[in-house]
């Protein structure tokens, strides 16, 4: 990943304007510790911090097109850059940089490129010779972006919000698939598939079709020319990325750089369920398997930079960045700049628990929908921004714009789950990828049941947080709560005690308003909450709080401090904390 900012109408033009922007600009460093870059024309400034993962020699940004006209600072990754050079012969390139072709695309079609390119990615795009400029974000936001406006009247655009934060009256979170044009004023839609407006589908499952889909998603994520490897928790999108991943890997121009053994990353308490089940699937794909252990105390102590790297209060948030922040600090210090996630397929495939109880197809689309376009302030912004932290790239084949055309469109009533047909959640996921003759996982790790990240590490991890919180957020402090942080009130000693932090880095009231808020129990919508009345009791956002649903699930009232240990042929938890 990278860091980019922009500001577009500056009244000061001064040198020490010029400062600014650099010491704005190196807050994003930890995104891009490569390079930095700097155009700056008139009242207008792009800058750049560079994570180099295509082209690391001669891809430096801000990129420009022939005559430099057109300037462009772009974070992400454009996956299908070489088929879309071919369209644009007639055009001389200057580097082997992937986000090149944005600026030669433009300067072909004009605003309405967004839609051709494959990859994730937020950028700015200033056109000199008339003075205008757009941004845009990716399809689901996987990468981040803000957008601010200064009291002189600026426009600014930046990776995080603490690059902005202090210069801006007003800032908001990007909408993913959206552009933003100068010209035409202010934001539009540019992604709209057909999924968008949450009316039911009804095309047929195949499974051979959603697999193949989603083996295209990953091997074309194989695009690199630096060190890699997969984020390898042992459940079941982790493990069919790592397993999708090793079998083409051979075939991939990474393998000629950097041979065809498969690296794969795992974290946790000692003892817990992710580390037992990720060393399980690395020996059955015979990968380079790394395992890394932290302590309850080690997670807590990381805690405050954890909430000033991903910029949110969440709880849920909270709770999964911090094994994700650490284990992308040891991955960095391998050397390794680019990992594959598995993020997306819980939203796209109805895949929390709480979806246990989910009434009817309908119910079930629909809060599938609310999740996807959700993504880019929950698991998208974790996965992204917990990694970036160490300058690594996260990459998410189950975002995939062609894969998630295929799998929403199929009925939902495929992805009910169905304890009468043998249906587990995300069925439709584990059968299509269910072959005898050429097995891509062992069963019972193809039918585990589905673990929240901040759980599997060890459910310890969750205990010794809430612990940690009643310590230092008393009684009283939370009954006055409303008073003190009236928008987004914390409930819970937990939620106020990261509430706390968030508001010492990020004391605006445009900041806090970035953060989502209303019920949830399990990861869910606050639409769903409706769908079991015991749910309202128990608004907490770990998978065990789905009750009566997970093996492991809360006892009603209380927490159930010891996991139940019990034969994996059942889906049960491996032995936990």
């Amino acid at each position: 990943m990278c860091g980019i900012l922009a500001v577009f109408g500056c009244i000061d033009t001064s040198q020490a304007k010029r400062s600014r922007i650099i010491e704005l600009s190196r807050r994003l460093r930890h995104r891009g510790p490569d390079w930095s870059g700097l155009h700056c024309n008139g009242d207008c400034y792009l800058a750049h911090q560079r994570l180099a993962i295509v082209d690391p020699t001669s891809g430096d940004q801000p990129l420009y097109n022939e005559d430099k006209t057109v300037v462009v600072t772009v974070n992400g990754e454009i996956y299908n850059h070489k088929a879309l050079r071919e369209k644009l012969k007639n055009h001389q390139f200057r580097t082997g940089s992937d986000c090149e072709v944005i600026a030669h695309l433009y300067e072909e079609y004009g605003e309405e490129f967004v839609d051709m390119l494959d990859g994730m990615f937020s950028f700015v795009l200033h056109d000199t010779r008339d003075n205008s400029f757009i941004a845009a974000r990716d399809a689901i936001g996987i990468t981040p972006l803000y957008v601010g406006w200064g009291l002189d009247g600026s426009v600014w655009f930046a990776s995080e919000m603490k690059a902005l934060s202090d210069d801006c009256e007003r800032f908001v979170s990007f909408l993913p698939g959206h552009i933003y044009s100068s010209k035409q004023g202010g934001l539009r839609r540019w992604y709209n598939p057909p999924w968008y407006t949450e009316q039911i589908p009804s095309g047929p499952y195949d499974p051979l079709v959603l697999r193949a889909a989603f083996e295209k998603a990953v091997t074309k994520r194989l695009m690199t020319d630096v060190p890699f490897g997969v984020l390898l928790s042992g459940g079941l999108d982790s493990s069919l990325v790592a397993s999708v991943a090793s079998r083409h890997l051979a075939d991939s121009e990474a393998a000629c750089q950097w041979g065809s053994k498969l690296h794969t990353f795992c974290i946790g308490l000692k003892g817990s369920p992710d580390l037992k089940a990720a060393r399980e699937v690395a020996d059955y794909l015979g990968t380079r398997h790394h395992e890394f252990h932290f302590t309850v105390q080690e997670g807590i102590d990381a805690l405050e930079e954890v909430i000033y790297h991903i910029e949110t209060y969440d709880v849920t948030t909270v709770r999964a960045s911090t094994p994700m922040f650490l284990i992308s600090r040891k991955i960095k210090s391998l050397g390794v700049k680019m990992v594959i996630s598995g993020e997306g397929s819980d939203e796209i495939f109805g895949g929390y628990l709480y979806f246990h109880k989910a009434p009817n197809k309908k119910e079930l689309h629909e809060e599938t929908c609310r999740k996807i376009k959700a993504l880019h302030l929950y698991d998208c912004l974790r996965a992204n921004k917990s990694t970036s932290a160490w300058g690594v790239e996260a990459r998410v084949p189950f975002l995939d714009k062609e894969f998630l055309d295929v799998a929403m469109s199929i009925d939902p009533e495929w992805k009910m789950v169905r304890p009468d047909l043998g249906r587990i959640e995300k069925w439709i996921l584990r059968n299509a990828f269910d072959d005898d003759q050429k097995p891509y996982l062992p069963k019972h790790i193809l039918y585990r049941q589905k673990e929240q990240f901040s759980d599997g590490v060890g459910y310890s991890w969750i205990d010794g947080l809430k612990d940690h919180a009643n310590k230092q957020v008393t009684d009283a402090m939370l009954m006055n709560a409303s008073f003190v942080y009236p928008e987004n009130t914390p409930t819970t000693k937990e939620a106020y005690y990261y509430r706390a932090i968030f508001e010492k880095f990020f004391p605006k009231n445009a900041a806090r308003s970035t953060v989502p808020g209303g019920p949830s129990v399990a990861c869910s919508t606050a639409k769903a909450v409706e769908w079991d009345a015991a749910w309202s009791k128990n608004l907490d956002p770990s998978g065990r709080a789905a009750l009566g649903v997970h093996e492991a699930a809360y006892e009603e009232g209380a927490e159930s401090k010891n996991a139940s240990t019990t034969n994996g042929s059942s889906h049960k938890l491996q032995e936990a904390l």
